[in-house]
Parts: C-alpha cells; structure tokens; sequence
C-alpha cells in the first residue's frame, strides 16, 4: 500500500485554505467562525477538499486496502443501538427495526503512517477541530479499537438511522459510492433533555419533518452534532463501496467504549475494554 512520504500537515492539508499552523490568521478564524455559525443552526459544517485534490486518490487507495480487515456482522437494530427485545411502549420509536450492515476497519488494524492516522493524531489538527466546536480542547479516545476507526458500507448495505454516542463526530468521506450512500440528517431533532420520541417516529415513518440530504465528496471533512441529530447513509448501490475515516475524541480523556458496544461493532474486546466496563460518565440522559 502506497504511504504519504510528507512529515508535515501542511503537506497533507490544503493550507492556503486552511491553514493549522497558524490558528490566529484571518483565513482559520473565518472557517472557525463559519463552522460554529453552521453547527449552531444546522448541527452539521462541511470544510470541502480539506485534505489537498493531489492527494485524493492516496486517501481512497489507503482506505481501500483497509477495508477487507473490517468486521462484517448483519444485525438488527434500532436508531438508539439498545435491545431490539427492550419493552418499550406501543408507539416508541425504538420498536421501529432495521438492519445495520455497515462494518468497520478497528484502530489497531490502521498503520500510524496512514493519511488519516496522521491527521487524527496532529496537535494542530486536534486543537482546530475543537475550535470549531467552539470547545477548550479534546483528547483522543483511550479507545484502542473506537478511537479511529474506517466505516466501510458495501454495495446492497447501509447505515440506518441512528444517534451518535459521542456529541461531536468529526469524518471524512475517503471512496464514493457509484450509486446511494447519501448523508441524510435531521438536524438538532432531539435535545440533552428531550427526547422528542413523536418527532423521531414521524422521521421514521415518512412524514413530518423531511432530512436534509448533505452532499460529500472525498477528502471533505464533516464535522457534526451526532448525538443530537437523527441521521443515515442510504442504501449503496452498484459495484463500489462506500468508505468513511471517523475520527473519535472527546472532551474529557481516557474515554474507552462499553464491552458490549465494543463487541457489537468489532467483533472482539481488549483488556481496557474490560478494565473499564461501568465507569463510563454520561453528560445526559438519552436514551442511548
């Protein structure tokens, strides 16, 4: 597999756009001021061509090596990842089912030389993309399997609706799909303190409210309200998959993923895993 041979972000990321290293220049602090207007009203900024066009096709190959060591289990779901089994009233969004068929390349399994390792892992990285989210700072997950993972949707696949864990989900779309694999969401359709369970069974449903359908092209990078808005790649269709980088932080350190969850989307847990199975702090009480 072909490896980036710069050593610097700069190489990496198209600068004269987005210039990190210097995050008091007009340029940063217009994007930084644009994003937090953006995740303010509608949850969700899109930064395009981020990562430098010369380097796109590094980024899809990289990630297409990838994706043949990600952990591929069908299951049936529900848009809160709880037990399908729960009893839960008649009407509850989360009787509603799907099945999930997205897979994902864990952490260990990416090279720290890859495009996206090294832009998860670079101080300026971390330190724009927590400006963004108007936040002091942000750690990387402790996570040996969540922190960075690839999520690969295969052609007949998707990834049903759902809510995020985590209230902020940075991404970056690496190999488009010929045909489906769209972003959609339902911006800020629920709060840290409302659940909102009519609006998020009409969604479901088909009626009401109607989700955005958010255009994204490789080495753009997203940043989103996750935990916050409803949201789905659709259905993949013709001969190529769909690839996505997620890149996991938080706003507190040593944050590793429940045993079950982890199982869930890996197949496997670590020692961590299990060291730290209920210590885990939530900021709210959602469902999920």
């Amino acid at each position: 597999m072909s490896t980036l041979q710069a050593d610097t972000l700069d190489q990496v990321v198209d600068t004269d756009r987005y210039p990190l290293s210097d995050p008091g220049s007009p340029e940063v602090r217009a994007v930084v001021s644009r994003a937090r207007r953006e995740l303010e009203d509608a949850g969700c900024t899109v930064l395009p061509d981020f990562v430098r066009p010369s380097l796109h096709e590094l980024l899809r190959q990289e990630g297409a090596a990838l994706a043949p060591l990600a952990y591929y289990d069908v299951e049936t779901v529900n848009v809160y990842n709880i037990d399908v089994e729960r009893d839960l009233p008649e009407h509850h969004p989360g009787r509603r089912t799907f099945e999930r068929g997205n897979a994902f390349v864990a952490r260990d399994r990416i090279p720290g030389d890859a495009l996206i390792s090294r832009l998860y892992t670079h101080p300026s990285f971390q330190r724009f993309v927590a400006d963004c989210f108007a936040l002091p700072r942000l750690y990387e997950l402790a996570d040996p399997l969540s922190g960075l993972v690839l999520n690969v949707v295969r052609p007949g696949m998707e990834h049903p609706w759902h809510f995020d864990t985590n209230e902020y989900t940075v991404s970056m779309l690496t190999q488009e799909a010929e045909e489906g694999g769209d972003f959609e969401y339902c911006p800020n359709i629920r709060s840290a303190d409302d659940e909102r369970f009519g609006a998020v069974r009409d969604v479901l449903d088909g009626r009401g409210r109607q989700p955005e359908r958010l255009p994204l092209r490789p080495g753009d990078l997203q940043l989103f309200k996750g935990r916050y808005s409803l949201h789905r790649v659709s259905p993949v269709r013709g001969a190529r998959a769909r690839h996505s980088a997620i890149f996991a932080y938080s706003e507190r350190p040593g944050v590793v993923g429940s045993a079950a969850r982890t199982r869930q989307l890996f197949g496997r847990v670590l020692p961590q895993h299990l060291t730290a199975e209920g210590g885990s702090v939530r900021g709210d009480q959602l469902l999920d």
